[in-house]
């Protein structure tokens, strides 16, 4: 059975009912396309200075995750809030974590981000997610009524080794919402939303931040929904919007059947494991 789903992107802000406004016209959208599934991208509740951050973190049953769970459980729809600071009670750093919420409004999986984007890029700027943030330790799969979905978050796409430990959990389809800079959006996102299709034999999910924000960033957008084939099905280039496709689990039996890499790996020559 195929189902329709979708990815959002926007511009966020520091003002988190500015931005739960725009992600409740994004569910809006969502259900007039008939979505029964639809991923936010990261820092969609709250894209402000790093110092705030902390500040403006939340436990998972704080108001602004209430008010995406409502939406939720009133359009009929799983939503995927793709990279939320989760306060950590007694510390000082937060978690960024992406909550998955079905479509009767109950988080069932929370996937706190393992990779944090800290490195210095070649044009001068200067990124330190780790300052602030604890990294998680465990990968995420659920099984939704309509696939089992993977949960990862922006910076994660670089490690390949995680997608494949994805797909031998069983994924079929993975979530990327991120909130790619300008600098690597444009030399490295499509590819690597492709090469990460490609090599799990998978449907990507990647919702996208998108253009100028108050703190200085400047982030790529270009949202894209990604076949198990490589084909970009669905995209949203630089407009704030949602992007629509079809996930059709029969078409994904067919291409791991076709070239069955899974059935295939090996165990590298110095004896470590498979992934």
């Amino acid at each position: 059975m195929a189902v329709i789903v979708a990815v959002g992107q926007m511009t966020s802000g520091s003002d988190k009912e500015v931005n739960l406004s725009k992600i409740e016209k994004i569910v809006a959208k969502a259900r007039a396309r008939q979505a029964k599934f639809l991923s936010l991208p990261e820092n969609c509740v709250y894209f402000g200075n790093n110092h705030d951050a902390f500040r403006m973190a939340e436990p998972l049953n704080g108001e602004s995750i209430k008010f995406i769970s409502d939406l939720a459980q009133k359009n009929k729809m799983w939503i995927s809030v793709g990279g939320f600071q989760e306060q950590i009670a007694g510390e000082k750093k937060f978690y960024n974590s992406h909550v998955l919420i079905d479509d009767k409004g109950i988080i069932v999986e929370v996937y706190r981000k393992i990779h944090l984007f800290s490195v210095s890029l070649p044009d001068g700027s200067t990124y330190r997610e780790d300052s602030s943030v604890r990294p998680g330790k465990a990968i995420v799969c659920h099984q939704t009524p309509f696939f089992k979905v993977a949960l990862s978050i922006c910076y994660d796409i670089r490690f390949s080794y995680l997608y494949w430990a994805l797909r031998n959990m069983g994924a079929q389809v993975i979530l990327v919402p991120a909130a790619f800079t300008d600098t690597t959006g444009k030399a490295h996102w499509e590819i690597l939303c492709r090469a990460r299709a490609i090599e799990t034999q998978s449907y990507v999910l990647a919702a996208a931040q998108s253009g100028y924000h108050e703190n200085n960033r400047v982030t790529y957008g270009h949202a894209v929904i990604v076949d198990p084939w490589g084909t970009l099905i669905a995209q949203c280039g630089n407009n704030n919007d949602i992007a629509c496709a079809e996930i059709d689990l029969e078409y994904l039996k067919n291409i791991r059947t076709q070239v069955p890499i899974e059935h295939q790996q090996r165990s590298l020559d110095n004896g470590q494991q498979k992934i």
